[in-house]
């Protein structure tokens, strides 16, 4: 039986069905690591309510550096209305950094990345970016830090890795901190994002997932 309106019309099933699609939410993170990431966005759903949780989809895929944008591509060819696509990887050693990233957006597809490495987004957390410009340096340091403010030991292949930032730290501060920090670069005329360090975008990849949950939190 159609639903329906508030105006005593009836709303076909289709219609009901495309007022569903425009609600869910589904991110596609392809990214080049095997652990860190996923946990971290496995655990960022898992953190959701419930009634949020249904409407936002994350669905994280490992694959080669280099193949990371025909993954996306490839995959977000089936069901794209649900699908929005991002690449997430550290500038570490990938002798392309800048060259995939340019692809990647001429190819419709946002891309979070960090550099020197993933850890530079869970310092902000705390409060500030470290200074440290090796993928080894900033891992080894954020240890150290994460260690002294939670008490455990950080393990880059840790399922409560982000409820744990979420508890110690304050998110929406490292949002802020993340996008003042790549301002900044671009204001002082680095626009390359390799030579943009310390810096990631992952905060426009959280920010617009927590934006759609306080948006819909406003619906329920």
């Amino acid at each position: 039986m159609a639903r329906k309106e508030r105006t005593g019309n009836l709303k076909t099933r289709r219609q009901c069905k495309k007022v569903r699609v425009h609600e869910l939410r589904y991110y596609l993170i392809v990214t080049n690591t095997e652990a860190t990431e996923r946990c971290y966005f496995n655990g960022l759903h898992d953190n959701l309510p419930k009634e949020i949780k249904e409407k936002v989809v994350i669905r994280v895929v490992e694959t080669k550096t280099r193949d990371m944008i025909y993954k996306c591509l490839e995959m977000t060819a089936y069901e794209a209305q649900y699908r929005i696509p991002w690449i997430v990887f550290d500038r570490d050693q990938v002798k392309d950094f800048d060259e995939i990233i340019q692809e990647a957006n001429e190819k419709g597809i946002e891309v979070g990345w960090s550099n020197p490495c993933f850890e530079i987004w869970l310092y902000a957390y705390f409060g500030s970016m470290s200074t440290l410009r090796e993928s080894w340096s900033c891992c080894m340091g954020f240890g150290n830090l994460f260690e002294k403010k939670t008490g455990q030991k950080y393990l880059k292949a840790d399922n409560e890795l982000y409820n744990k930032m979420y508890k110690n730290g304050n998110e929406e501060k490292a949002i802020n901190i993340a996008k003042q920090k790549y301002i900044q670069f671009l204001k002082n005329g680095i626009t390359k994002p390799s030579k943009m360090c310390p810096c990631t975008t992952l905060n426009g990849l959280i920010g617009e997932i927590k934006k759609h949950i306080a948006n819909s939190k406003e619906k329920i």
